[in-house]
């Protein structure tokens, strides 16, 4: 590390070069402020250029120094330290096993994936800063959805609260000053259309668990994670009823239409066992890459670059409750088909069932 060197013009601001890591082609330039508490001379690490810090951060955080000192404050240094965010992040976790949903799986994900870069931060030391830049490389580096990006904040600001309740401090959130993701206008617009559909299943029809999974999830609108815990025992054949384990965790029942009774009672599957099954006869994790391929070489999503507008294997599920509005029945009928806990989240298919029900009252004039 270079000596201090003075920051011309800007009293008690000092910068210095790193022997040994560059930014944007040059040394990287760590920036360090001085100041007088009690006739005591005090220096302060500001930070590097790499992380965002410029000379007027380290003014305006000289200036903050200084106007604790004046008005009696305590200086960050003396303040009591709050834990590492690891260790607050390692008791949430705990915490959420319980209180959240899933066991809190989705909390844990969430962590290991996007907030492990603060482990080594002090809670307090995490500035709305740090999570600007954060939010900047989930949506435009990572290319996480709006919608996504959102979960993962939200996740840090449970934390960050929860440290404060479980170490007695108050402190104002971080979170505050950043604005959280827009997700409207996020949820896919785009479904498969009948004929599209017809296509799909004859292409997939050499790839057998792959077709009946794609059937299921159209007839009954469920997630491929739900199909892919559904057992032997989960099928009511004398009712026509699958059980399944929705997204939060609570059984819910969909009903087998006769093409889906028929496809299932060719598995012939044990009570015990996974209806559908990997190649090593273990649980499903992932949807088979071979739906993608097919959908890829049927060009169903050609030129197409906006995300709400690409055919996945979701957009089955989103087809299910299209059609449903398509075909005029009721928001809160889709609502228990769809098991939406929220109504909000069946309002995006609102606006088929209109145009339905104008077409509808046309055909009385024919």
């Amino acid at each position: 590390m270079g000596k201090r060197i003075k920051v011309k013009n800007y009293p008690g601001i000092y910068s210095r070069e790193s022997e040994n890591k560059n930014f944007k082609g040059k040394p990287d330039i760590c920036y360090d402020i001085c100041y007088k508490n009690k006739e005591k001379l005090i220096w302060e690490k500001v930070g590097w250029s790499s992380e965002g810090y410029s000379v007027k951060m380290a003014v305006m955080v000289r200036a903050e120094r200084v106007r604790s000192i004046r008005h009696g404050e305590e200086l960050p240094q003396d303040k009591k330290k709050l834990p590492y965010f690891k260790d607050a992040a390692k008791k949430y976790l705990e915490w959420a096993q319980i209180n959240k949903t899933r066991g809190g799986r989705d909390e844990a994900n969430r962590y290991k994936n996007h907030l492990k870069t603060f482990d080594n931060s002090r809670i307090d030391e995490i500035t709305s800063f740090h999570l600007e830049k954060l939010k900047k490389e989930l949506l435009t580096d990572k290319k996480l959805s709006p919608q996504t990006t959102k979960h993962v904040l939200v996740v840090f600001r449970e934390i960050f609260n929860k440290s404060l309740d479980w170490w007695s401090v108050e402190l104002p959130s971080p979170l505050r000053r950043v604005k959280l993701p827009n997700t409207r206008n996020t949820y896919r617009l785009r479904f498969y259309t009948k004929e599209e559909i017809n296509i799909l299943l004859e292409a997939l029809m050499p790839y057998k668990q792959v077709h009946d999974m794609s059937l299921l999830s159209l007839r009954t609108g469920l997630r491929h994670k739900e199909m892919a815990g559904i057992k032997g025992s989960d099928i009511d054949w004398n009712n026509g009823l699958i059980s399944v384990i929705g997204k939060n965790q609570e059984t819910d029942h969909v009903y087998m239409t006769p093409d889906i009774r028929d496809i299932l009672r060719k598995y012939n599957t044990p009570p015990g066992e996974y209806v559908f099954k990997s190649r090593s006869g273990e649980k499903i994790k992932e949807v088979s890459d071979t739906f993608a391929k097919i959908v890829k070489k049927l060009g169903f999503n050609e030129g197409i670059t906006e995300r709400r507008q690409i055919l996945t294997f979701h957009s089955l599920r989103h087809t299910f409750a299209s059609w449903l509005a398509l075909q005029g029945e009721q928001l809160k009928t889709i609502q228990e088909m769809m098991r939406h806990r929220d109504i909000n989240m069946t309002m995006k298919y609102a606006h088929l069932i209109p145009s339905h029900k104008k077409k509808a009252a046309e055909r009385l004039l024919d």
